[in-house]
């Protein structure tokens, strides 16, 4: 990569999600994204750039310093490794990561060997509210952090034709609302209060035309004390004017207060033994998907890019949050909880 020239950056995948990424990626300052590639070549010739039917064409044609990979599962082995072979420096992968934690932990470590940074499109982290809230926690604000409920509320889960219009393979999935969505606040929790020590799950399907879980708690046991709760439900939904913003609210709570967020990404914080409570962060302006998440995560890489310093959510990394997720799910099957 010229550290003075424009970072080239080449999109594997067109598909729903996708819009998110390539208009990110045109919003960030020194980035020329070259190319896009996708099994449908109709959906990559609509993105308006140079059009491919196979990454193994786009590979050919151009010389990406990145590749974002925007396909579900099973297309990312396959994928990093072309990647890989034809010398790409930087891999972004959506989420989530592979197809279980044996290819995960051997696709890390083959991108590894190779000199590849490989990171995961693991975005909510990167959403402006939680950023703060770390932010206040770190501060002191709330003073000793006790624990933290996030209530999954976007209500786009109902009757038969539930993601259809959206994502359609949600329905085939056999695993849902934990795989697809909860790794969100697995990632989050950790992000916020330290890798989880045990987890414990309960796990249910409401809506019969979805293969997988589209409801369910899971506890998460934190160092030093501290408990998070997912509280997910995918048919109910939650006060805001967009649901897909925050998908959810959420409380943080210590010995010293707690902050609350809400659907419009505002939160406000009531000190303990006080009835009133201050807004310190005002509602999301932002029209780009959840509180422009993806923005904030592909600008985190070209600035690690441009410092040569290590990006977040590295695939090495991730490997907790399938690990996690993994557990929930023995959890859930045999009634327990894990410990980690």
């Amino acid at each position: 990569m010229n550290a003075s020239g424009p970072i080239r950056v080449a999109c594997l995948g067109a598909g729903y999600f996708s819009q998110f990424h390539y208009d990110a990626w045109s919003r960030i300052e020194g980035v020329e994204v070259v190319a896009s590639a996708d099994l449908n070549i109709a959906a990559a010739q609509a993105t308006g750039l140079p059009a491919f039917g196979s990454l193994a064409e786009l590979l050919a044609a151009k010389t990406p310093d990145v590749l974002d990979i925007i396909l579900p599962p099973p297309g990312h082995a396959p994928s990093v490794r072309m990647a890989i072979a034809a010398g790409v420096g930087t891999i972004i992968c959506q989420k989530p990561f592979c197809r279980d934690l044996e290819e995960a932990r051997t696709i890390a470590a083959e991108a590894d060997a190779a000199g590849v940074t490989l990171v995961v499109h693991e975005n909510f982290r990167f959403m402006p509210w939680y950023r703060f809230i770390r932010e206040q926690i770190d501060s002191g604000r709330i003073g000793t952090p006790m624990q933290a409920t996030f209530r999954l509320r976007p209500g786009d889960g109902q009757g038969p034709d539930a993601y259809l219009d959206r994502q359609p393979y949600f329905q085939q999935m056999p695993h849902f609302l934990i795989h697809e969505t909860g790794v969100h606040w697995i990632d989050t929790f950790r992000f916020l209060f330290g890798d989880p020590t045990a987890v414990y799950a309960d796990l249910r399907q409401i809506n019969p035309v979805i293969a997988g879980e589209d409801a369910g708690m899971v506890l998460f046991d934190h160092p030093d004390g501290v408990r998070t709760v997912f509280d997910g439900n995918r048919l109910a939904d939650h006060v805001a004017e967009n649901r897909r913003r925050t998908m959810g609210d959420a409380t943080f709570e210590g010995t010293g207060g707690c902050l609350t967020l809400l659907g419009d990404g505002s939160v406000s914080f009531r000190a303990f033994g006080a009835n009133d409570t201050d807004i310190l962060l005002g509602p999301d302006r932002s029209t780009g998907f959840g509180g422009d998440c993806v923005l904030h995560l592909q600008s985190h890489v070209v600035d690690c890019l441009r410092n040569g310093t290590g990006p977040e959510n590295t695939a090495a990394d991730y490997l907790t949050v399938i690990a996690v997720r993994d557990a929930i799910y023995a959890s859930a099957e045999n009634g327990r909880k894990v410990t980690l």
